[in-house]
């Protein structure tokens, strides 16, 4: 099955065929276009769109076939690929690209939790470090003398989470501004240690990867069993 990006794709693909086309004589010409009318700088941005969305699948690209596809389309002539030999030749291709990013994930799940054993294996010598039976690892570097929320509590902290590679991914403190939410809706990790801080309390947090995002990782930049990282600072419990 296409993924959600690849539908994308070949759906702004097909609303840009026309404006494609219309420009592609002119660019086999070398004719640089004239970007005066408003069409012409509409359809040179869609065709900046459509550029960028194809780059992003990394493909080679025939050039020429790709433009006698958008003319013949557009033209309503006889297409040299029928319907279904089009669509498993997308086929063809969607699977391996399916294939070669489950590879990669596999590698990136297997290679940080690795990295992550190893790091949590050292840090857990350091003095001052403590390991809770989860896994957690925790240090701290200012101990409070207020309560200690609970996990049903919503508390206001300031933080800064980074990769072991010390890569900040976030952080409450570059933002100018601390974040408030209640800690039994954040990952596991940050709902019990933060359950151990008073307030007042600044700890360093060492969360093993499935007290964190676990196999699926974060966004683009927390990979699959990433181990992360976590300065807090617990500034208050809100009623």
């Amino acid at each position: 099955m296409q993924s959600t990006f690849f539908k994308r794709t070949l759906l702004t693909a097909s609303i840009c065929t026309s404006l494609l086309a219309c420009s592609a004589s002119s660019q086999a010409e070398n004719t640089p276009v004239k970007l005066e009318s408003e069409a012409a700088k509409f359809s040179y941005a869609m065709g900046m769109d459509i550029g960028t969305s194809l780059q992003r699948l990394n493909l080679e690209w025939d050039e020429k076939a790709l433009i006698e596809g958008l003319i013949t389309s557009l033209k309503a002539g006889d297409m040299r690929l029928t319907a279904e030999q089009a669509e498993a030749a997308k086929k063809v291709v969607f699977e391996r690209l399916k294939k070669e990013a489950q590879e990669k994930q596999a590698a990136a799940s297997s290679d940080n939790l690795k990295e992550g054993a190893k790091y949590m294996v050292e840090n857990g010598k350091k003095e001052g470090v403590t390991t809770t039976d989860s896994g957690l690892q925790y240090e701290v570097i200012t101990m409070g003398d207020g309560p200690k929320p609970k996990a049903t509590d919503k508390v206001k902290v300031h933080y800064k989470g980074t990769l072991l590679n010390g890569a900040e991914f976030d952080s409450s403190y570059s933002r100018g501004e601390p974040i408030s939410f209640p800690l039994n809706q954040v990952i596991p990790g940050w709902t019990e240690g933060v359950q151990l801080m008073p307030v007042g309390s600044k700890f360093r947090f060492v969360i093993p990867s499935k007290l964190a995002y676990g196999e699926q990782g974060a966004g683009p930049v927390i990979g699959p069993n990433s181990t992360l990282v976590f300065e807090v600072e617990l500034l208050d419990i809100e009623k």
